[in-house]
């Protein structure tokens, strides 16, 4: 990020007033189509997409040096499993079945890749049905494999990426995920019709943080709404609360404060002395690091004036959620003539 990027999107913080940016009620049927990488730049994709919060499509361009792209399909659109089973064949990966239901997911077995593709191919030459139902290869978190070979590059539109930043700090999970399967085998609302393989990059940063700390009150709130009942009767309700709350959104108030505290760490190292190889390594400089501590500054003053936040044992934490305010309101000060 330049100086008159970062400018540009202070200014536009500002205008929200502390508001969450709603996508300014664009009509899903207006999403822009980006066709050419070469004259498109990161300041026009953070101005015109990210802070506003409004979709947009790449084109095939954007993603033609991906090895997935070179390797994984044949020359004529489809699924290349001869290199798949080369590649990944012995690599154990997660099935779920399509046509079950548990709870509010899908049942989920874990196999050899070659035993699934396997399987894919008797589906198609059954005419896409199979005595075992149907099955979809699903979160296989392929970057975290050690066989993984440069399945996608990251485009640089989301180097700021805190939420694969925060788990790879912590080296125990990733939101980046494969999906395969043949017709009929499906995700959340669509369904494949084009034999398919997504490659998903779930991500959030500065841009949506205030969102993020939306959705997760509103979580809260379902919750507490749908076990009120037992408020009174329930030793330490509040707190039960907090875990039913992270078994379904995967992530609860506690859990959202290391993750704001880690990325604001990381963003103050950056703007210390001498740690060119720390900007090297996450691709951010001082003007985006400066932009996402006033960020976070802004959503946690709301975190720790939260009551339910308030409520949760903190007495662990380090450094305390007021002295990790206090440290970011001092960058945010010495950073406001960078």
């Amino acid at each position: 990020m330049d100086r008159e990027t970062r400018a540009f999107a202070e200014r536009h913080f500002r205008g929200l007033g502390g508001r969450v940016s709603d996508g300014g009620g664009r009509a899903p049927g207006s999403v822009a189509f980006i066709k050419d990488p070469d004259a498109f730049s990161y300041a026009d994709f953070f101005k015109g997409y990210l802070l506003p919060n409004v979709p947009c499509v790449f084109s095939s361009a954007f993603t033609e040096g991906w090895g997935s792209r070179r390797r994984w399909v044949t020359a004529a659109g489809k699924p290349d499993f001869d290199y798949l089973l080369q590649k990944y064949g012995d690599v154990v990966v997660p099935v779920a079945n399509c046509g079950v239901r548990e709870y509010n997911s899908n049942p989920k077995e874990h196999m050899p890749l070659r035993d699934y593709i396997s399987y894919w191919k008797e589906y198609i030459q059954g005419g896409c049905s199979s005595p075992r139902g149907c099955l979809y290869l699903k979160d296989w978190h392929l970057c975290r494999d050690s066989s993984a070979e440069d399945v996608f590059t990251l485009p640089v539109y989301f180097s700021s990426d805190w939420l694969n930043e925060f788990w790879d700090a912590l080296d125990v999970d990733d939101y980046r995920f494969v999906y395969a399967g043949p017709t009929g085998t499906w995700y959340a609302t669509w369904g494949s019709q084009d034999d398919t393989i997504s490659i998903n990059h779930n991500w959030v940063n500065g841009c949506n943080l205030a969102n993020m700390w939306h959705f997760l009150q509103q979580e809260l709130h379902a919750v507490q709404q749908e076990v009120s009942q037992w408020r009174d009767s329930m030793p330490d309700w509040h707190h039960h609360c907090q875990v039913i709350m992270r078994s379904c959104s995967g992530i609860n108030f506690e859990e959202f404060y290391h993750f704001l505290k880690v990325i604001a760490e990381r963003r103050l190292l950056i703007l210390g002395e001498g740690l060119e190889g720390h900007i090297a390594a996450t691709g951010l400089g001082p003007q985006q690091a400066a932009f996402d501590i006033a960020r976070i500054t802004e959503v946690l003053t709301s975190v720790v004036q939260h009551p339910d936040f308030q409520r949760v044992d903190t007495s662990a934490f380090s450094p305390q959620p007021e002295e990790l305010l206090q440290q970011l309101e001092e960058a945010v000060a010495a950073t406001a003539s960078l």
